[in-house]
């Protein structure tokens, strides 16, 4: 469904992302870790074409429909009510074959009742989060882009997301740092190691750290600032 093939991508003389691969399948849940400023966040820029690699190939399948969630929930507008902001006006929407009353699809992310007609500007984080994940599930992509989706959810909502997501027909692409999160859901992990190094392993994130401990040793496993190589030209 999505393929990066030898991507590159430098900032001033600094290697930012040196020759990444990778490939997700329908099924599959690719955590993508590191520390901050490593790149995470521009990989999935230049998959969505808002940037562009200075080599290497990004191949999207003909049938995928990309759905992006970013850390900044910018993209909501502040005037409108929870219910106006996910169910677009309408009573009843679609998902997948299926036409749901668009109220009770709200209720499932917990917005109930009078919480439905309350402003998107006066929300919290985690329900600003909620009223993303409600629209980026009801816009039926079969590729999902996350940038930190657990942020700021509250238990209830983390559970339902981790729920939808197990029983999700497409694949995930998941930037987060939340380790119990991805100890559950993620089937393979591309992880940002430093030194514009990025390692492509199969398995959960427990499963990571223990490979990443055999192959550079327990040290390898405690915070580091994040290291670049430098370009050569």
């Amino acid at each position: 469904m999505l393929e990066l093939r030898n991507i590159s991508a430098g900032y001033g003389s600094f290697q930012a992302l040196f020759d990444v691969s990778l490939k997700v399948d329908a099924g599959e849940a690719v955590a993508v870790i590191g520390p901050n400023g490593a790149g995470k966040t521009t990989l999935f820029r230049m998959i969505t074409g808002q940037e562009k690699p200075d080599s290497g190939a990004i191949r999207i399948g003909d049938t995928v429909r990309l759905g992006y969630v970013d850390q900044s929930r910018d993209s909501l507008n502040p005037d409108k009510s929870v219910w106006e902001e996910i169910s677009g006006g309408a009573e009843v929407i679609k998902l997948g074959k299926h036409e749901v009353n668009s109220r009770a699809y709200c209720s499932s992310f917990n917005f109930k009742g009078g919480d439905q007609q309350q402003k998107v500007g006066t929300l919290s984080g985690g329900q600003r989060n909620r009223v993303h994940m409600a629209k980026l599930l009801k816009e039926g992509g079969n590729v999902l882009l996350l940038d930190e989706p657990t942020n700021d959810l509250d238990t209830e909502t983390l559970a339902a997301l981790e729920d939808a997501l197990e029983n999700f027909a497409g694949c995930a692409v998941i930037i987060s740092h939340d380790r119990m999160f991805l100890d559950r859901l993620a089937t393979h992990i591309l992880s940002f190691e430093g030194e514009s190094h990025v390692e492509w392993f199969e398995g959960n994130f427990e499963d990571y750290e223990k490979d990443k401990i055999r192959r550079l040793g327990p040290d390898s496993v405690n915070p580091k600032r994040v290291t670049y190589k430098r370009l050569t030209r």
